[in-house]
């Protein structure tokens, strides 16, 4: 399940540096539960409205192709977005 949990965290990884000018700056890590999956993400502050989307629409797609992915995990997949 290991595997698992960071084939999710790298999933959010690909589909976050493909909407940022900055890659290099964003952290993404998890933390697992015994039900729940959190993962975070964290990118520059000039980055965060590309990540967000308008209206929050970005955000909305990834956490629901994450959902999708995490049906094979049997697990609540959460994907929580930082301000730094």
């Amino acid at each position: 399940i290991r595997t698992e949990v960071t084939a999710m965290r790298e999933l959010v990884e690909i589909m976050a540096k493909a909407l940022v000018d900055n890659p290099d700056q964003l952290e993404v890590s998890e933390i697992a539960g015994s039900d729940t999956l959190v993962i975070e993400l964290k990118a520059a502050k000039e980055d965060m409205g590309k990540i967000i989307g308008k209206k929050g629409h970005n955000a909305q797609a990834m956490r629901t192709i994450l959902n999708a992915a995490s049906r094979k995990l049997n697990k609540r997949v959460v994907l929580e977005i930082i301000d730094q």
